[in-house]
């Protein structure tokens, strides 16, 4: 009951966002790129990417077991630079796979992205969103979530050395941020390089 409030909220929120984002926004840089930290933080991830992925087969079970996974990532810029749509398709050899979208969006009044996991296949946005913003180019989001039965923080970072390469690690903490531990680590290259 408290996912489909939260959903509600969200798919309302979204609405009433709506004629926002048909007019430009009355602040903010007219070319994002002038605002790397800000606005444009993602802008370095627009386009069409190989991506490598190493992911923790259970995380936080103590397990070292790592699956690796290949395939596409493809980002494009939405609401003329506000947000993004990324659509991410990786598998095993052994055909296991990874089919998924995300949805970051910018708030120019607080300065933050918000991160939001789409699952098309049941037409749901994942709710918490992860929320965060982007210091000399490295972007770090945050979010509280119940993960197998227990509250965890999760920490999202986003690095890149120049427009052909990005890097992007997923991180749990069981004690309120203290220490974390990695599961989903990516590498992306871009298509054509």
């Amino acid at each position: 009951m408290h996912r489909l409030l939260q959903a509600g909220a969200l798919a309302a929120a979204l609405l009433c966002a709506q004629p926002a984002f048909a007019q430009a926004p009355a602040a903010g840089p007219a070319n994002s790129a002038a605002d790397p930290d800000g606005w444009g933080g993602f802008d370095f991830l627009i386009g069409d990417w190989k991506a490598k992925l190493r992911k923790l087969e259970k995380p936080l079970s103590g397990s070292d077991v790592w699956l690796e996974y290949e395939g596409t990532s493809k980002t494009r810029k939405l609401a003329g630079g506000r947000g993004n749509f990324e659509d991410f398709d990786v598998s095993t050899k052994d055909g296991k796979r990874i089919d998924g979208q995300t949805l970051r969006l910018y708030n120019p009044d607080s300065g933050e992205w918000s991160i939001y996991l789409v699952n098309a296949a049941k037409g749901q946005l994942m709710l918490p969103p992860t929320i965060g913003r982007f210091r000399n180019g490295r972007g770090e989001l945050y979010d509280y979530e119940v993960f197998g039965g227990r509250a965890i923080f999760v920490r999202y970072v986003w690095t890149h050395a120049g427009r052909d390469t990005a890097h992007f690690v997923q991180s749990f903490s069981i004690d309120g941020g203290r220490t974390w531990e990695d599961n989903w680590v990516l590498d992306l290259v871009r298509e054509g390089r």
